[in-house]
């Protein structure tokens, strides 16, 4: 799991302790595990925010950790062109290569540590997938791709499409050491990641030692969410034990806390952590496939737009996939 690291995580900015005396921490609500389940062409994912009830999420709408899977020749798979609306798709790739062509011009290639940022706004076309000579090869590859919902009146703005690159995330450390932080988006005792987002968020990739505690400052007015890729652990004041593939949902407070086991597994020497928190927007969420409204109607609006060919067109590349991906049913990972 490379993803950025550091030779010497010493030489790093410290994330200041939360204030003890008023800090106060976010005991956890909840611990799921997310179940496992294919998306596109095949590619199998583990839906992270599975059975989590949406008004704990918001801001989010979806999260699914694509892979960790070791292809063999011929089988790295990714999805058909398909249509969004409505909200933005943030694709961290950890380990692999992922193409991204959209209908607004926007693309690029990323791989470990590499962020796309691709806002659907009022409405884009896109594809993702493995590059030709992945395909050949086959590798490892795992990443995640994040759902973040907009207002409703940012719902119709422009789509934009951000590419962020491994060495331009902010990298810090806990004051002992213990454990980095890779600040994708959203700021952290004022130092901040380069996603610029239309909804107020954070988005951590975190790396523990055995034995290490993080403890942050978190905005009262956000919520927190925290994913663990890899490893052993326990979270929140309670210390709750939460593994590999499981969600901690925190509840009120503005600090949050997770700890990584003293033993780990040889397989995950480290315990590796996705730390969200987003503004929430509480407003009404009609979803249904690729499209994240505020009403039925927009929902369908959307269809029908979409059949259109009011949501864009397939660039003309030579060579590219032509097929485009029915919406009946879809509602995952695009």
């Amino acid at each position: 799991m490379p993803a950025i690291t550091v030779a010497d995580i010493t030489i790093l900015p410290r994330i200041p302790l939360p204030d003890q005396l008023t800090a106060r921490p976010r005991p956890v609500k909840s611990v799921t595990l997310a179940p496992s389940a294919f998306e596109g062409e095949g590619f199998p994912v583990r839906r992270a925010f599975a059975g989590v009830d949406l008004r704990d999420l918001d801001p989010f709408i979806h999260l699914d950790q694509m892979g960790e899977v070791e292809y063999a020749p011929g089988e790295p798979k990714g999805t058909p062109w398909h249509p969004h609306r409505g909200f933005e798709t943030v694709t961290y790739m950890i380990d692999g290569i992922f193409e991204h062509q959209d209908s607004n011009g926007g693309g690029g290639t990323i791989t470990n540590g590499d962020t796309q940022w691709m806002t659907a706004g009022a409405g884009i076309l896109h594809i993702e997938k493995p590059p030709e000579h992945l395909v050949v090869s086959g590798g490892l590859f795992h990443g995640f791709q994040l759902w973040v919902n907009l207002p409703r009146e940012k719902k119709w703005a422009a789509p934009r499409y951000q590419d962020l690159r491994a060495d331009e995330v902010a990298l810090v450390s806990t004051p002992d050491g213990g454990a980095l932080l890779r600040i994708i988006a959203g700021e952290i005792a004022g130092m901040a990641g380069p996603g610029s987002t239309y909804t107020p968020m954070t988005q951590i990739h975190a790396t523990l030692s055995p034995g290490a505690e993080l403890s942050l400052p978190w905005r009262a007015d956000y919520n927190g969410l925290l994913y663990v890729l890899n490893g052993d652990g326990e979270v929140g004041p309670e210390r709750r034990p939460i593994g590999m593939g499981q969600l901690a949902v925190y509840g009120a407070g503005d600090s949050l806390t997770v700890r990584a086991n003293r033993q780990q597994e040889s397989r995950s020497p480290s315990m590796d952590v996705l730390i969200l928190g987003g503004m929430p927007i509480r407003e009404p969420v009609a979803w249904m496939g690729p499209f994240v409204m505020n009403t039925r109607q927009e929902v369908m609006q959307a269809f029908s737009d979409y059949q259109a060919g009011r949501l864009g067109s397939i660039p003309a590349v030579h060579g590219a996939p032509s097929q485009l991906l029915s919406t009946e049913g879809e509602a995952a990972t695009g």
